[in-house]
Parts: C-alpha cells; structure tokens; sequence
C-alpha cells in the first residue's frame, strides 16, 4: 500500500470512530485529494477521495453546521471529479457525495442571496449528473436517481404542520418567492421534470433490472415525506407493469431480473400501508398487489411447469393404451394374464358383525384403530380426504365385490337374518358360507335376479310427507338493516360496474327496460325507479290504512326508499361533474314519480266528488320528493363549484322542472363575488332557452339587483334587455312599492307552478 494511502487509511478510520473528527480531517485531505492536489495524484488516491466524501457527507455523527460549512469547500473538487476523471468508481462516489451535499448548499443559498458562487458551481454539477442519468454505465445511473430523488425533495413542497415541524426537512417552503437566485417557480417545475424521468424509467425498458429496482426504492421516500405528489407516484405505479419481461424470452436472467422488480414492487407498496393504514388508496394498493401476484403466478406456470411434449413410444404402443388396446407388450408371451384380485380372508364360523363383514385383510390391524382420539373433526377431514383421494379404483373395486360377495352369500344362507352384532349368543345356527370371492360379472348377474322386495325391503306403513318449518317473519329492525344492507351492495356493485356503450336499438323514455346491459346506466335506472316507484302511494293520508302490520311495512319500504336516495346523493357529490348524467336522470325519474302520484291524487278527488263520499277528499298534495332532492343536490354542489364550471348550466338546462326557491340558489352562489358572472350567465341561458321560466329569471334576477351591490353592474346589463321597468321605477325613486308587488306577483306566479313547477317546465 502507498504510505500516502496508508496515512489516510488512519485519518478515515480516526473519523469513523468519533465524527467530531470530520471537522478538521476533512481540512487536512483536501490538499491531497482536491483541486490543489498535483496532476501526477494517482488514481488510486482520487478514488480514495472521491469514497470518503461520499462517506463523510453521508455520515450522521456530525454537526448539521459543520456539515453545512465544510460542504461549500469541497464544491470545485467535486466538479473537478466528474468532469476530467473517467474513473467509474470516481465518479459513482463523486455523485453520492453530491446528493448528500446538494440539501446543504440549498439551504445555504436560501438564507444567502448574494453567494452566487457556490450556487453555480452545484448547478454545473448538477447539469453534469442529469446528462449521465441516461447514457452512462448501469452503476452510474443508479447513483444518479439517488442524486434525483435528494433533488425533488428539496425542490417539492412539503406539508407544513406547526405540531410536528422538521427543522432539517428542507424543502421548496423555505424559498421566498422573491429570491434572485433561486426563482421559485423554476425550482418547483423542474423538480416535477425530474419526478417524471424517475417515473419514466420504471414504464421503460426493463433490461436493466437494478436501475428499476434503484427507482422504485427511492420512491418510497418521496411518498413519505411528499405528500403533494404522492398521489402522482402511485398513480404511476398503479400503471407500471412490474411483469414487462414476461413477453421476452423466459431465459434464467429474465426470471431472475422479474421477481426482483416484482418483489421490489410489493415491497414499495406494502410499506405503503404499513406507513398510512387510513390511507385512502390502500384498497387500490390491494388489488393492485393481487393483480400482480395472479400475473406472476401464471406467468411462472406457463415457463417452469409447463409440461413437455409426450415421447412417442419406440414399439408403436403407448404403455398407457395397452389396456385399452388389449394389446401385449413385446417379449410377453401369450400367457401373460392380468394379475387378480388379492386374497380375502375368509369370515370366521358363527355369527357375523358388520365389523367382520367390511374387514378384508387377515390381519385386521386396522380395524382396531379408534377413531375417537380425535377430538376434532376438521383433523380427521385432514387425515381422510388425502387417504380417500390415493386410493386405487381397481383395488377398491375388487374390494367392492369381495364384500357384495360376502353379503350375497349370508344372505343366501339365512334369508331371514341380519348381519348380527359382536356379542350374539353361541346357540345360533351355525352356517358355512362360501368364501370364495366372486367377480364383478358374477355379482351383478345375481343381483339382477334378486327382485326389489329382496334388496330394498319396503316398508309396511308409507311415509308421513316432510315439511319444512316455516320462517319466523322478520322484524321491522331486520327489515330495516337487510334494506340497508341490499341497497349498500347495489351501490358497491355500481362503483366497480365498467362503462358501457348503449344499444342503438334500445328504447329511451320512462318506459325503457331497465338493467338491459348490465352496466352502470342499467344500475342507476334500477336504484332510481327503487327510490322513486318502490314507495310510491304509501305515505298517501287518504289510504284510511288501520292495520298496523301493512303500516310497518309502508314505514320500513320509504325508510329504504330514503337511504337509496341517500346513497344516490352522495354517490353523485364524490364527482360531481362526470356524474351529472346520474344526477339528471335520477331527477327526471323523481319529477315523474310525483307528477304521476299529482294525477293520481287529483283523479282520485274527482272520483270521490263524483261518487258523492266528500269526506274522503283529499285535502293534502303528495309529498313532492323532486322539490325536497333537487334543492338538497343543489345546495351541495352550490357550495363547492367555481366561477369556471360551466357545467353548472347543463344541471340547470336539464332539469325538469324549475320554481323561485330553485332559482333562488343561483341568487345566493352570486354573493360570491368571483361567482357573479356564472350566476348571471346561468340566468341568462335559461330565460334564451327555457321561455316558460322566463318570468321566473327576470323575479330572481330583479332581487340580485335589488339586494347584491356588487352584483348590480351584471344584473342591470340584462335587466336593462328584459324589464327595463325595474330600473325606471328606480330612478324615479318608486322602486319600494313596485318591488312590493313585483314579490306578490312572483309568489302567485309560484304558487300557480303548482308544488312541483310542473307548469313552469311545460
């Protein structure tokens, strides 16, 4: 070893024992190992160098402040490293260094304006390591996406909390947005580049396992501390493809290479969980794993086991066949025979148990096992099932004969007895049956001649018919959480339902059949007409319904009539803008359930007035569930659209019927001041495209002038169009008593809407 080497060797491992030392052996090698060191310095000694800042910067032993100070000293040796030495070694360490070291000088940069010195230099090396993240060496890459994954921390932004404040967490927060050096925007854009190129390179090529491994290490950091983008990440890994290889050629290295970046994978993904259990992705984090766990396992079937083709027999016939074929081997003379059934023990002279009868080997060995040892059942299932699955068919056949055998002639000799227990008495008839065991032609010959009476003896008295106890009836309580519980499944199997294109030739309208495809328009015409029809004429107060069960049962189907129009309403807020479609339909559906519930109260009125039963009247419209849900759907959305969502017309446009409280929503979005526009913008396409609500805009349009200061300039512009009047009797200063009967005209045109707006839509 070089003396030189060998003083540093000493001065490396004095550091390593106790870090304070760094502070003052960092000062004393860089004369050898820096710029200042001659141009004759070996190699030997830089790839030293290069090893132990790539340490000592990594080192946690150490103050953060001498850390910090000594890391702009050793800035120009590092560039000097990557640009002139073509060392890998060098190199690879010179990048390590830089990741550790690059969080230093950006924290230094931060609270320094002025030092653009050191603030070059880190770009330089900066620069220089993002060109080799795609053309070097495999080593080098992966040193590389270290230096990236330290780069988009610093320049991410984390979650601030007051509670758990990280004075080392250094991120894009400490920037001020008016630094010179250090703009933030361009820091915050280019660390999202860099978190692209990381993500780009696990969807790329996968020859080169360990830089995909090296990738998907480094991401669990970035999900830990980044919130910001950890949706982004797992989104992206939710897409990857860990099983890529699997299209090559299954050599060992493809093998090898894919269950490493497949265990790499899992492994990301379940520290995920582990980390955040109330994460909201964790269910996709399952079946993702699932997935990938199903694709490998086919993947390894159809490489490591798949069977190899047959051999083709040299003498023309398959040994398997030969059965089949009847057919001899070659060599086999022609007395071969078949070997045949196994001895069976003869049955002992006297009475017989069905013990003895079932026992075939001589030994009986195994009839004296005892089964109640085992305590529990499922062991003995453990046990019997393998046993039942190995046994051989022939031996179990002739097994089968041997008893069939066995009981033909006991039968034979006394036809009026029974098989008879172990303790019979000894002054029985003595018999001597014939033991020789018969073959299956044999015994199938002499069952066909025994008639019925002989093999299944009938009973004298016939058989009393079985009936099934009845269900005790349910509960209302019962009723009520085996609703909830079906409508919770509908709503589950409406999430995970795949869009589908409907039919050209299906029927639309309120007659249309619903659940024709099976898809997630057919579950929503269901869970509508469950809402809407199910109850429909329960809750009359003109039934005259006295008995109480019927009642239970008209309180238990609204109950869930509701909680399935609860289930709708948020299934529709979760998102809200691709789910408008649902929300108008499942709208449509309620304006026509109560419109047809209307007519149904009204003709049932003209009856009874006809019939001349005047008390049965009906003195109480019907529950109008449009009105009640259209005004619950639109003060969630209300409270959480922008001025930017234009979609906010096509609710209103498509709605079905519209009064002044409906309206009166728009009216209260324009205290916004930012929502003013749209909601001017809402009114003005209805009253262009909606005449019969007309009246109705320009009323809720009069009140935005009247009541929203800042609303005024808008309201007045259409105002000025549509009922210039309004602003006369203002500047007449008449604007009080024509309000006041503009509100009581407005209230009588809303009451003669009806309680629907029935005709207000029409």
């Amino acid at each position: 070893m070089h003396p030189s080497l060998e003083q540093l060797e000493n001065a490396r491992s004095l550091a390593l024992g106790d870090g304070r030392y760094y502070s003052t052996i960092v000062p004393g090698v860089m004369p050898i190992i820096g710029v200042q060191a001659p141009d004759t310095t070996s190699i030997e000694v830089r790839r030293w160098g290069a090893d132990f800042l790539a340490e000592t910067f990594a080192s946690p032993t150490w103050a953060p402040e001498e850390k910090a100070r000594l890391a702009l000293t050793v800035l120009e040796t590092l560039k000097l490293y990557l640009d002139t030495v073509q060392d890998r070694g060098v190199i690879k360490s010179a990048i390590q260094a830089a990741a550790s070291i690059y969080p230093l000088v950006y924290r230094h940069i931060v609270s320094d304006r002025n030092d653009s010195h050191h603030w070059q230099l880190m770009l330089a090396i900066k620069s220089n390591i993002l060109r080799q993240m795609d053309s070097a060496p495999s080593g080098v890459r992966i040193c590389c996406v270290k230096f990236v994954q330290q780069v988009v921390l610093v320049q991410t932004p984390s979650v601030v909390d007051p509670r758990r404040s990280d004075p080392n967490d250094i991120s894009l927060n400490l920037v001020p947005r008016d630094h010179p050096l250090m703009p933030y925007t361009s820091l915050e854009a280019e660390g999202q580049g860099l978190l692209d190129r990381l993500l780009g390179i696990i969807h790329g090529d996968h020859s080169d396992a360990l830089l995909v491994t090296a990738v998907l290490n480094s991401l669990g950091t970035l999900i830990q501390r980044r919130p910001a983008v950890a949706n982004k990440i797992l989104t992206s890994v939710f897409n990857f493809n860990p099983l890529k290889l699997a299209n090559a050629p299954m050599t060992s290295k493809n093998k090898v290479m894919m269950k490493s970046i497949e265990r790499t994978t899992r492994s990301l993904l379940v520290n995920v969980i582990k980390r955040n259990p109330e994460n909201p992705n964790n269910g996709r984090i399952h079946q993702f794993l699932e997935t990938m766990h199903q694709r490998g396992r086919a993947a390894l079937d159809e490489t490591n086991r798949k069977r190899p083709a047959p051999v083709e027999p040299t003498d023309g016939l398959d040994p398997s066949k030969r059965m089949r074929l009847a057919a001899q081997p070659p060599g086999a003379g022609p007395s071969a025979a078949p070997a045949g059934p196994p001895p069976v023990a003869p049955l002992p002279p006297g009475p017989v148990s069905y013990r003895q009868l079932y026992t075939l080997n001589a030994e009986g060995n195994k009839a004296a096992f005892d089964v109640q040892m085992f305590q529990d059942p499922e062991q003995l299932l453990r046990i019997l099932v393998p046993v039942l699955q190995s046994i051989d068919e022939v031996k179990l056949g002739h097994a089968i004969n041997a008893v069939r055998s066995r009981y033909l002639a006991l039968s034979k000799a006394a036809p009026n007895a029974a098989p008879a227990p172990a303790t019979a008495p000894d002054d029985e008839d003595e018999y001597e049956p014939d033991f020789e065991p018969e073959d299956a032609e044999q015994v199938v010959n002499r069952l066909d001649g025994l008639s019925s009476t002989d093999n299944f003896p009938i009973p004298a008295a016939p058989l009393a018919p079985y009936k099934l106890p009845e269900v005790p009836p349910l509960t209302q309580q019962e009723v009520q959480v085996y609703g909830n519980l079906a409508v919770r499944q509908a709503f589950e199997m409406l999430a995970v339902a795949e869009e589908k294109e409907k039919s050209k030739t299906s029927k639309g309208g309120f007659n249309r059949l619903a659940a024709s495809d099976f898809g997630r328009d057919a579950w929503i015409t269901i869970l509508s007409r469950l809402a809407t029809r199910a109850s429909a004429g329960l809750d009359d107060p003109d039934e005259g319904i006295k008995d109480e069960f019927v009642q239970e049962h008209a309180k238990g189907s609204l109950a869930i009539s509701e909680t399935v129009r609860e289930g709708l309403l948020e299934y529709v807020m979760k998102d809200w803008k691709k789910r408008l479609d649902i929300a108008i339909s499942w709208l449509n559906e309620e304006w026509y359930n109560d419109t047809v519930m209307a007519e149904s109260a009204r003709m049932a009125a003209k009856a009874n007035n006809v019939n001349g039963n005047a008390s049965r009247v009906v003195t109480h419209a019907p529950k109008s569930n449009y009105q009640t849900w259209a005004l619950r759907l639109l003060d969630r959305i209300i409270v959480i659209v922008e001025y930017t969502d234009k979609i906010l017309l096509r609710l209103l446009s498509e709605m079905p019927a519209l009064d002044h409280e409906i309206l009166r929503r728009i009216k209260k979005m324009a205290e916004d001041p930012e929502r003013i526009d749209l909601a001017c913008m809402v009114l003005q396409y209805l009253y262009m495209f909606r005449p019969p609500v007309r009246d109705l805009v320009v009323e809720v349009l009069t009140e935005l002038w009247r009541e929203n200061d800042r609303a005024k300039p808008s309201a007045a512009k259409w105002l000025n169009r549509w009922n210039p009047a309004v602003l006369q009797e203002e500047a007449n200063g008449t604007a009080g008593n024509g309000g006041e009967v503009k509100m009581e005209n407005g209230v009588g045109k809303e009451s003669a809407n009806g309680a629907f707006g029935v005709k207000a839509a029409l």
